[in-house]
């Protein structure tokens, strides 16, 4: 039970960061989707350690359990433009999942430097 409610808290912390996100787009009128300004607060928070990890690290494995979900509406919203179901959406799909495909390898390989520098670093100390 008072797992539960720790990853509610930390669900919620990380839904306050997005609206902050959406209220500083708001106040200052940016051409600019609010969650992505609170993704990058939070990015900062996290990274000159003003909040901890450990605060948010249940909550947000949680919803990234469930991310598959969020994009069920989208791809059922395609039904509506069939345009997409030919040869214009084959090209489409496929620039798609080359794209994703280099996304990930790119991020693999970068995750992968960013721990051999770390590990090299704790081992000179």
């Amino acid at each position: 039970m008072l797992k539960i409610i720790r990853i509610v808290l930390q669900v919620f912390i990380l839904y306050l960061f997005s609206l902050i996100g959406s209220w500083i787009v708001q106040i200052l009128s940016f051409q600019f989707p609010g969650s992505i300004i609170g993704l990058l607060l939070l990015f900062g928070c996290l990274y000159f350690k003003i909040i901890p990890g450990q605060l948010i690290k249940d909550g947000a494995g949680f919803l990234l359990t469930f991310l598959a979900l969020f994009f069920i509406p989208a791809t059922v919203g395609i039904m509506d433009y069939p345009e997409f179901l030919s040869w214009v959406g084959l090209g489409m799909v496929l620039s798609i999942i080359i794209s994703t495909t280099l996304t990930i390898i790119i991020t693999g390989k970068f995750c992968q430097y960013l721990e051999r520098k770390l590990l090299e670093k704790e081992q000179i100390e």
